[in-house]
């Protein structure tokens, strides 16, 4: 809470107020309830407040390092190189300052990409001026000969080196951790110190090489788990860099960082700053003085829904926000469509303007670090500092992420991460817009320009989407020959059922099962009667615990009696659950169950 001396004076009649007294009003409306259920978790444990007391930090600097603010880069990742040049200066032409050039089989090809081939990249970039366009290089596994073919395009179209703007990229560990590979990276870390010396000897500032956190995230990993990952490699490349011949201050230059920004507003904006602050840390370590580091942020593949699409534009502003505001130096976004397949001029002009309207119209690049002296950020911030620093320098303990039992460990790490998220999102606690909460089953399907090849890679570091267990689902019941229908028993007046009717009708949708709504009857025999005629395999009673006492056990045998497959209870069972399941309902529908469960359940009755 703020002190008397932090009171502007347009609020100076109003009286003070503490955190005691705020804590009484919230006792009150608790009702007896624990204080603790209004604290939230991350994945991470980190516990999140309802309230926060200002930051005793220093104020927010009123101009930001680089006025002109982040650079809008477009993705590139089109299989075809004339396709894809065109698509490039289309971008660059309506806005995009970059271009994120993203090749087959990297970590940001979502299924797409680039060639990875000398004719590919120039045709992909034929007619482009290098002069001011900013280039992120996304490279496949066996793709470092690509940094060679960009920097023979720049010196040949005449520009000087030393003012090209070029992440070439290079991320040899990434590509040993996301193939899951057994040998450790020393093998390869003198040729990668001299393939990076040879791009600085022609002029190339760089950066060079990338830590790019985006594999762990898209795995299903922490914001801690990115973070240490991150740290791990990028010291690993400072060290091979110095090995090679490098002083440690020439080597950090030549390095840049990748992660993810997702949703979660709050946990994005302090995943950046704490990277920041983390990375200063090493460099005092190191005995340097810390400078700007360079971080590219992409809106998360982990995040990306293909149903209901369109919540994607939503999720990515709110990421984009969120990288912006935690200082991201570059942002590319995918578009809305990126998991339907390859995006469309209609969807890329989305994406690119998400990052336009926030820094042109919105104006959030005029104030650097927004977050700077917020109780609940700087909080975080610093929580996820020391988490990601712990986990950090338990991997360093262990050899680092060089080591191939190193990255075995954190993958299985990960994958109890993902479980323990893919539980919440079951039982809808985790929320997901358009997948497990208002779906619409009857949604049109956007254009794409090539559908998604469909399977799911398997593997400790394979990407991830958070919908796909009820995106599953929801396949399942369309390549059904019928759709199934599930019937709202709706019983007594609108006031007692509607709002577990409207529970109900989210909860099957989620699934893909057609919800059939009525207005309520005050009788089972007509409530039987409608559902035989709704041709619904399934029926879901819907009422008030009051009218539940009165009728559902009528209600359960009418529908027995009528032929419904398996009747369900919108509510927990209570005290009458014995007697209620006697009558027939066989599985009761409440907030918090296993709801894709009982959903895969009512697909195979149905």
């Amino acid at each position: 809470m703020t002190s008397s001396a932090d009171i502007p004076a347009f609020a100076a009649g109003f009286p003070a107020a503490d955190e005691a007294q705020w804590r009484g009003l919230v006792d009150k409306v608790l009702k007896g309830g624990k204080f603790e259920r209004l604290v939230g978790k991350t994945a991470d444990g980190i516990a999140i407040q309802p309230l926060y007391p200002r930051a005793a930090t220093e104020q927010p600097r009123a101009l930001p390092q680089n006025p002109g603010g982040w650079r809008v880069l477009t993705r590139i990742d089109h299989r075809d190189p004339v396709a894809a040049n065109a698509q490039a200066k289309a971008d660059l032409a309506d806005g995009a300052t970059g271009l994120h050039l993203v090749f087959a089989g990297s970590a940001g090809a979502c299924g797409f990409g680039l060639p990875p081939t000398a004719d590919g990249v120039k045709q992909a970039l034929e007619g482009i001026d290098p002069a001011g366009v900013v280039f992120e290089l996304d490279l496949p596994a066996d793709g470092q000969h690509i940094s060679e073919l960009m920097a023979a395009l720049i010196v040949e179209s005449g520009l000087n080196p030393g003012s090209a703007g070029v992440a070439f990229g290079l991320d040899p560990i990434g590509s040993h951790t996301r193939s899951n590979a057994t040998a450790d990276w020393s093998s390869s870390e003198s040729a990668f110190a001299q393939q990076i010396g040879a791009l600085a000897k022609q002029g190339f500032a760089g950066p060079f090489c990338v830590a790019d956190g985006r594999v762990i995230q898209a795995a299903g990993g922490s914001e801690a788990q990115e973070l240490a990952y991150v740290l791990s490699a990028a010291l690993a490349y400072l060290r091979g860099l110095e090995a090679g011949g490098d002083a440690l201050d020439a080597a950090r230059s030549k390095l840049a960082f990748r992660v993810a920004a997702d949703a979660d507003q709050f946990l994005t904006i302090a995943k950046l700053r704490a990277l920041r602050r983390l990375w200063a840390r090493v460099e005092e370590a190191c005995g340097l003085l810390p400078r700007a580091i360079h971080i590219h942020a992409e809106t998360a593949w982990r995040m990306m829904t293909r149903r209901d699409p369109n919540v994607n534009l939503l999720r990515a502003t709110v990421a984009v926000f969120s990288a912006a505001v935690g200082g991201a130096d570059s942002i590319s976004v995918l578009p809305f469509t990126q998991a339907l397949g390859l995006p469309d001029a209609f969807a890329r002009r989305l994406a690119r303007n998400t990052q336009l309207v926030l820094l042109e119209e919105a104006n959030i690049a005029r104030v650097a670090d927004p977050a700077a002296g917020s109780g609940g950020l700087e909080s975080l911030t610093d929580e996820l500092a020391r988490k990601a620093w712990a986990l950090f320098q338990a991997m360093e303990t262990q050899g680092g992420i060089t080591l191939a039992k190193v990255r075995k460990s954190l993958g299985d790490d990960i994958a109890a991460v993902h479980a323990a998220r893919v539980k919440t999102i079951a039982t809808r606690r985790t929320p997901l817009t358009g997948i497990s909460e208002f779906p619409n089953i009857h949604e049109s399907v956007p254009d794409v320009l090539e559908p998604s090849a469909t399977g799911v890679a398997t593997g400790p570091f394979s990407p991830v989407r958070d919908a796909q267990i009820f995106e599953t689902l929801r396949d399942r019941a369309e390549s059904m020959s019928k759709r199934p229908k599930i019937f709202l028993a709706n019983y007594g007046p609108l006031s007692a059922f509607n709002a577990r009717a409207t529970f109900a009708r989210n909860l099957f949708e989620a699934g893909g099962i057609e919800a059939i709504g009525n207005d309520g009857f005050d009788n089972a025999t007509a409530m039987a009667e409608a559902f035989v005629a709704s041709g619904a395999a399934l029926a879901c009673i819907c009422s008030s615990d009051a009218l539940y006492a009165e009728a559902a056990a009528d209600c359960a045998r009418a529908l027995r009696d009528a032929g419904a497959r398996m009747i369900y209870l919108a509510g927990r069972p209570g005290e009458d659950e014995q007697s209620l399941r006697e009558a027939g309902i066989g599985r009761f529908a409440f907030a918090g169950c296993d709801a894709a469960s009982l959903l895969d359940e009512a697909l195979k009755i149905s």
